[in-house]
């Protein structure tokens, strides 16, 4: 059952049940695989790189592999006898730790703190209390934070024009130190860290375990350690916290190591005019669903940081608007990179990335890369990659919301998804290598998705992206939405013109769905003017409503008279 973004909008749409079909398209031709991975490395050309180690100095792989020494066998007529040896007292094996993953590095030189520029004002250094110092000062004031970690035990509320910013990298961080831990059996126990036990809020995509919204996620040595819902399941790189107890068990020794818990649920927060925040680094805050780390208010900008390791959202755009979020790294967040509430905003040049670190259910409940409610502005030039959810979302009353020129690679679910809302656009778009999840929810009909996903709106162009390699290429879904804002949320109006469509493997298909009572009339849906590459033009890569339909049968239909059809 979908879920809307707020609990007060809950009572303002019908959920759907919606059919998933639990297999994954196979992609089994060559061409389409060369050039998904194309597509992802001109991705890559403007994303940060993810390192996650360096071959040692000296070391030679692949070919240039340092070959054994040549030996020599004696002949027979030259062997000698060798005395016999003793038996080899056996050495005691020592036991080793499991390894941990590493952190995965993240940088660019053309976002986040890199293209911060200067910052001359109140200088704010690490054990400073940052939210006294903003508070004394007039608005309009700027701040600079020194290098180093800066520990944020109270949310600072910026006030109008107040500029929050560092030339030198600064890392806010909502974390705690964890000491004073004890061995006990396999594990390693401290006590007292936790708030008292709180309610669920949100859906996980494992829900049995459940554990996705609690919020103190565990780090060592920086790295983000995997929640576990039973201390029987606590293994190397992972924990169990026991609320009611008040005890935390870990499974990797933290003797020598640095453990820390986030604590801290917000950053910066305030509803104040025109402030800017610049060149930090945000991180470790202990954010509740749907929440974010950072909270913006009218007229912001918000450029150049890196926002990261959060545990739900990364960037919140709240009733912000004019406020413009520009060049970011917004990656690694718990749920999700950046949400956008009841705004009219500009959200450009960011790297949104690898989000739903902490197992928000993939396929239908705002975790991923972006989501907007109630909102509208452009969506342009942003790089939407390898997110646990869909790339962008617009849902729930969107209202002339454009998403341009971004490229949106590997997401696990919708490359991009229009829900329920109304006069989009959505133009210029590279969309590849999305909806390939396979958790619950998730599957390869027309009702599951694809790279481009049109679910019961009015006024939507979609033209001149380029669609391939996806579980599928552009969805069309007609459901009984119930109402919003303007009446009936109702399928009309809905230009498809001028993509290239490409559908060369497994089950992808491209056309239109609907429900009883959601029926489309004729007219409503236009496909004009599309190139579509395909596996075979006798295969049918097309549906209308239900009917599986060859290139041939897809034109006969009335569906793309003027379109051209390529046998890849």
């Amino acid at each position: 059952m979908r879920k809307l973004w707020f609990a007060a909008l809950i009572a303002a749409a019908v959920a759907v049940v919606t059919v998933a079909v639990p297999v994954i398209a196979s992609e089994n031709k060559a061409t389409t695989a060369v050039k998904s991975r194309a597509a992802e490395q001109a991705a890559s050309r403007v994303l940060p790189s993810h390192r996650t180690g360096k071959t040692p100095t000296g070391t030679a792989t692949g070919s240039n592999k340092p070959k054994a020494p040549a030996t020599t066998t004696p002949s027979k007529q030259t062997r000698t006898s060798v005395p016999p040896k003793k038996p080899a007292t056996p050495t005691p094996t020592k036991t080793t730790e499991p390894k941990l993953p590493t952190v995965p590095t993240i940088d660019s030189d053309e976002a986040g703190p890199a293209v911060a520029g200067p910052c001359s004002g109140v200088v704010i250094t690490p054990g400073d209390n940052a939210q006294s110092i903003v508070n004394a000062k007039p608005a309009g004031t700027t701040f600079c934070f020194a290098a180093g970690l800066h520990r944020i035990t109270q949310t600072i509320h910026p006030k109008a024009g107040q500029v929050l910013a560092s030339a030198q990298r600064a890392v806010l961080t909502g974390s705690v130190p964890l000491t004073g831990w004890v061995k006990s059996g396999s594990v390693w126990t401290v006590r007292g860290a936790l708030p008292s036990a709180y309610g669920k809020s949100g859906e996980c995509e494992d829900n049995n375990a459940d554990v996705c919204y609690l919020r103190e996620q565990l780090f060592m040595d920086d790295v983000h350690l995997t929640r576990v819902a039973s201390v029987s399941a606590v293994k190397s790189g992972t924990f169990y916290a026991d609320y009611a107890g008040n005890v935390i068990y870990l499974g990797s020794n933290p003797t020598g190591h640095q453990v820390e818990m986030s604590k801290t649920a917000t950053a910066i927060e305030s509803n104040a005019t025109g402030v800017q925040v610049r060149g930090l680094t945000i991180e470790h805050f202990a954010s509740a669903p749907q929440a974010g780390a950072l909270v913006t208010g009218p007229g912001w900008k918000v450029t150049a940081n890196d926002v990261r390791w959060n545990h739900a959202v990364g960037v919140m755009l709240v009733k912000a608007n004019s406020a413009k979020v520009d060049k970011n790294l917004i990656h690694h967040n718990g749920q999700l990179g950046l949400g956008q509430y009841s705004s009219a905003a500009a959200v450009t040049r960011n790297v949104i990335s690898s989000n739903n670190t902490d197992g928000f259910w993939i396929a239908d409940w705002e975790s991923g890369g972006m989501k907007s409610t109630r909102s509208s502005g452009t969506v342009s030039g942003n790089v939407i990659k390898s997110n646990k959810g869909i790339g962008m979302w617009a849902d729930v009353a969107d209202d002339g919301r454009v998403i341009t020129g971004n490229q949106i690679v590997g997401n696990a679910a919708d490359g991009i998804r229009f829900e329920i809302s109304r006069n989009g656009t959505i133009e210029n778009n590279t969309v590849t290598g999305n909806g390939f999840g396979t958790g619950r929810g998730s599957g390869t009909s027309l009702w599951d998705g694809g790279g481009i996903n049109i679910n019961t709106s009015s006024g939507v162009t979609v033209k001149n992206n380029v669609v391939s390699g996806n579980v599928n290429g552009v969805t069309i879904q007609s459901r009984t939405r119930g109402s919003g804002p303007w009446g009936t949320y109702l399928l009309r109006d809905v230009q498809v013109t001028g993509n290239t469509i490409e559908m060369t493997g497994g089950t992808q298909s491209t056309g239109m769905v609907q429900n009883s009572g959601a029926a489309v009339p004729a007219g409503e849906v236009v496909f004009s003017g599309n190139k579509y590459v395909l596996d075979d033009l006798a295969t049918q890569r097309f549906t209308r409503f239900g009917v599986k339909l060859t290139a041939a049968g897809w034109r006969d239909a009335g569906l793309d008279a003027v379109g051209t059809f390529l046998a890849n």
